[in-house]
């Protein structure tokens, strides 16, 4: 065996950096020089350092023994270096590699060290493994992730760290969390990392609830969350909407009770971002000038968040002052930013300029991606320039990955929203044949096109061929037996058992096939289906289809409900319609407003107007921040045939939580004038005029009828005038009904004609309004008038 050189040996006269030098050079004439180098590179540990094992990887040409000296280095703690990770890593992925498959050599390198009775470290596989995920080859990680058990080489913490960011990335949630389970059952030290990336890709996949509860389980542990789990958790409240809930958590960081994590700018712009998403903009920038109290500067990413704010909001002129003052700020825009301002562009009619933007990022040598192109193209299609964008999408196919699903998707919604479903299913075939596969959103847009252009034979065939030809029970059959198809409970634990088993990859497989054949229906494919059928009137269709979606695992949500109640209540079901709600509620599915405004709707035809007070009370229940004993109050008010007591103490609540829908109060007053309530309705009338709550059209219909049939035809024509300040154009019928009957009255002639006169200016085309009935009247009356000017004469 080699003995040390009189170079190796420590001078003091020599500077450290002489003496590293001299090393770097022993070392690289051993690796050279003696194969297998193992044995002899002991010798040389107590002088190494990671300094120098970086510097030998460096200058070693040769890719197979660089590899060689690092997986002997990464033995030992005292060598790990994540320079030297970085290092191995690049020269994998390299692409200056003469065509050597450097993975292969890596490989080559463990099996033979291997051989020789060395014991390869986790850090040897994780580099490799890091290195697949770089060159995006997340089956030959799972793999390598696989094969450590056959060195007796137990994965550490940063090993399962990467593989959890791998899972996470690829969308593979479950199997995430099958290998944190694995983690904790092997008794492995977890840490805030480890945590982190659980908790994004559960906020990322919609689990809020589940985030929040592994973010407690972290505290419990006694890891202390650092400013990356935090903006993790924070955004992921933000996009549930949960803002008050992402203020407390913030505010805790904000204060120090958050573990020491101050805010930093990514956090400070993750709440920015959040409350600009939810289209609170006023609030936006009262955070905003509270974040520069704190020092916070605005970036790209807080101006990106506050022009998309802005735009989703119709505020395009500050959005393009917003855009304007960061330029002046030498603030350039990048990728995202010009999406967003197409986007806005768009929505403001400004089609072409918004084409203009895509020269103006090539001037800036941005290439615009998928994302700026399919904004422009849904642009165009909602301009019902449709030959512009299916122009647009032929010119530039085959840049970069476009066009691809969405291009198809957003196409395929235009063509359909403008009555050309023909050329609709042409796009979706042509999408079949470029091999771009359909997502679940582009069968239901063609779905939903059948079904409102009446051609539901055709869109149930599209829904079992989606179905049938990419189904994941069906999949699951062929591949794990009949006896072992599952739902996601059953799934989940198919998938835990594979892994702690060893059998990651065989997991990995089986979640990335469901995933590319998962094309299932979901229930807004349903909902599209049970729509289309009860508008039709074929409310046993939709029966059907609402108890199948339910045999097949799917839960109806409170839209299926409510396109059933309303499908019931255009046949007149009053029962199952009613039934269909007490089911909704024992089946934890709270109903939406629109299904209780049905109902009430409904009651209220059948002169139950009290009963439909009963069921927004019943909504109102169910609502947190709601007084109960106001509620009760209310209730005990009513059944005592009490209507301005009880309204008002509604309306003074709704008024104090800033929760007013004024929705409920137009029912009830139309509601007491198809009772035939007329003081009931007019007492309802004056305290919506006392609380500046406005009339709509149809209350100001079903008012104007009733108080002509009540002849109260001052006040009928007092809401009239009203109808026309508001500027509603009313049905020819109900102007017809209030003209008759004024003339038929004793009311002044002069009067009627300046009522007409008055429609006209306010839109009203009278040659069309008037029918037969009330031009007679009115030519009678003008007679009348004729004659009584000559008896004066």
């Amino acid at each position: 065996m080699k003995k040390f050189s009189s170079s190796l040996i420590p001078n003091r006269r020599l500077s450290s950096l002489s003496r590293a030098t001299t090393i770097s050079t022993e070392v690289s004439n051993i690796i050279h020089s003696i194969d297998p180098m193992e044995p002899a590179l002991e010798h040389l540990v107590p002088f190494l350092s990671p300094e120098i094992i970086t510097s030998v990887l460096q200058q070693q040409p040769n890719p197979y023994l660089c590899f060689r000296f690092f997986i002997w280095s990464a033995r030992r703690k005292q060598f790990r270096s994540w320079s030297s990770h970085n290092l191995i890593i690049n020269t994998l992925t390299s692409n200056n590699s003469n065509n050597l498959d450097l993975f292969d050599v890596y490989w080559r390198a463990i099996e033979e060290i291997g051989k020789l009775g060395f014991r390869i470290s986790s850090d040897a596989f994780a580099v490799l493994i890091a290195g697949y995920w770089e060159v995006k080859d997340g089956e030959k990680a799972v793999e390598l992730f696989g094969k450590m058990k056959e060195f007796d080489c137990k994965p550490n913490l940063f090993t399962y760290n990467l593989m959890l960011h791998i899972l996470v990335n690829k969308g593979l949630v479950l199997l995430a969390l099958a290998v944190y389970n694995l983690m904790l059952k092997l008794n492995c030290h977890l840490n805030c990392a480890t945590y982190s990336i659980l908790i994004d890709g559960l906020c990322k996949s919609g689990k809020v609830s589940d985030a929040l509860q592994l973010f407690d389980e972290m505290s419990q542990r006694g890891i202390v969350p650092s400013k990356i789990t935090y903006t993790v958790v924070l955004s992921g409240l933000c996009q549930a909407k949960r803002i008050d809930d992402a203020y407390r958590l913030f505010e805790n960081m904000r204060s120090g009770s958050g573990g020491g994590s101050k805010p930093d700018s990514v956090t400070y712009n993750a709440l920015l971002n959040g409350v600009c998403k939810l289209g609170r903009m006023d609030e936006a920038f009262v955070v905003l000038k509270s974040f520069k109290n704190d020092g916070f500067e605005l970036d790209l990413n807080s101006y990106s968040s506050l022009i998309d704010g802005l735009f989703r909001a119709k505020r395009f002129k500050e959005g393009h002052d917003m855009y304007r003052r960061m330029i002046e700020a030498d603030i350039t825009p990048d990728v995202v930013l010009y999406t967003i301002v197409i986007r806005g562009l768009c929505d403001e009619g400004r089609v072409h300029d918004a084409f203009k933007m895509i020269k103006e990022m090539s001037d800036r040598n941005l290439v615009p991606d998928t994302q700026a192109y399919n904004t422009l193209i849904k642009g165009f299609c909602d301009a019902g320039l449709l030959d512009e964008a299916r122009s647009l999408k032929l010119e530039i196919s085959g840049v970069g990955e476009f066009p691809d699903a969405s291009t198809y998707t957003i196409l395929i919604s235009g063509m359909c929203r403008y009555g050309l479903v023909g050329d609709a299913e042409n796009i979706f075939n042509e999408m079949e044949k470029c091999g771009c596969v359909p997502s679940v959103v582009t069968f239901n847009t063609l779905i939903d096109g059948l079904c409102k252009s009446g051609e539901l034979q055709k869109a149930h065939l599209l829904f079992y061929r989606m179905e049938i030809g990419r189904n994941p029970s069906l999949f699951l059959r062929l591949t794990q037996g009949s006896d072992r198809v599952v739902d996601s409970g059953s799934l989940q634990t198919l998938v835990t058992k594979l892994c702690e088993s060893g059998s990651t990859l065989k997991a990995y497989k089986l979640l990335n096939q469901l995933a590319d054949t998962a094309i299932m229906p979901t229930i807004t494919t349903y909902n599209i289906l049970i729509n289309g059928l009860c508008k039709a009137g074929r409310l046993d269709g939709a029966l059907k289809l609402f108890k199948e979606l339910q045999l097949k695992g799917n839960s109806p949500d409170s839209v299926t409900y409510g396109t059933l109640v309303n499908g019931f209540q255009s046949v007149g079901r009053e029962a199952d319609a009613f039934m269909l709600l007490e089911e909704m509620v024992g089946n934890g599915c709270k109903p939406t407003p629109a299904v209780y405004k049905t109902l009430m709707k409904w009651s209220c035809r059948r002169k139950k107007t009290f009963a439909a007070f009963n069921l927004w009370l019943k909504y109102l229940k169910s609502l947190p921040k709601r007084d109960e004993k106001v509620i009760n109050l209310v209730e005990n008010y009513l059944q005592n045939g009490e209507i301005e007591r009880p309204v008002r103490l509604l309306l003074d609540m709704d008024i104090k939580l800033q929760d007013l829908d004024s929705a409920p109060y137009t029912i009830w007053l139309i509601g007491f004038c198809q009772g035939r309530k007329t003081n009931e309705a007019l007492m309802l009338l004056s305290i919506l005029k006392e609380y500046n709550i406005n009339l709509t059209p149809p209350s100001c219909v079903m008012l104007i009828s009733t108080l002509c049939r009540e002849g109260k035809l001052n006040l009928a024509v007092e809401i009239f005038l009203y109808a026309l300040e508001k500027g509603f154009i009313l049905k020819p019928r109900i102007c017809n009904n209030l003209i008759k009957s004024l003339l038929r009255s004793r009311f002044v002639t002069d009067d009627v004609f300046a009522l007409m006169e008055k429609m006209g200016s306010c839109g009203y085309d009278l040659d069309s309004y008037l029918d037969d009935g009330t031009r007679f009247l009115l030519n009678n009356h003008r007679r009348k008038q004729e004659v009584q000017n000559m008896l004066v004469k």
